[in-house]
């Protein structure tokens, strides 16, 4: 019994290791430590692509209803990246990272309203001597059941009256001499 054990803890503990060597890369409800972080209603990415130059991609699908959709990110060695920033930037929509309990935290929160494509680029440093990492995010954004609220009417006010000039007329008063 004693040997089964130790061979399922070797089994486990060689696993994690080959996984330990990738980037873990995945899908979160983020732990929102600014407390002002509203997660959007969709929010769906693809397990992480790598390619053999090391870039790695995530194909996301979030919905335009002012929410953000994250991805948590951790380098091997299961710690936050010491560095990182985003280069190019999305064009419709925000990306924000920061680092929060030995994760690196990538949220993308699109243009309210908006439909359509989206890409962003996040560049994570290690630290060190470490090769930079670069994590493309693409995504998908619905905007199903996404209005924007109309403007109020603006009231115009009513013009103010012009004071009505009172004229006088005098007449000059001419002394005889």
């Amino acid at each position: 019994m004693r040997l089964r054990g130790s061979a399922i803890t070797l089994v486990s503990a060689l696993t994690l290791a080959a996984c330990a060597q990738q980037p873990v890369v995945q899908r979160v409800v983020p732990p929102n430590p600014f407390g002002y972080q509203k997660v959007s209603a969709v929010c769906t990415t693809t397990p992480v692509k790598t390619a053999p130059d090391g870039s790695m991609s995530v194909e996301m699908t979030v919905r335009s209803d002012d929410g953000l959709c994250a991805l948590a990110v951790q380098k091997p060695g299961n710690t936050n990246y010491r560095s990182f920033g985003v280069a190019p930037a999305p064009q419709h929509g925000k990306a924000f990272m920061y680092n929060f309990d030995d994760h690196t935290y990538i949220t993308y929160t699109p243009s309210t309203a908006y439909a359509g494509k989206d890409s962003f680029t996040a560049v994570l440093i290690p630290g060190g001597t470490e090769k930079r990492t670069r994590l493309t995010v693409n995504a998908t954004v619905d905007a199903t059941g996404v209005t924007i609220a109309a403007p109020p009417k603006a009231t115009v006010a009513p013009a103010a009256r012009k004071p009505v000039a009172k004229h006088t007329t005098s007449r000059r008063k001419t002394t005889k001499k």
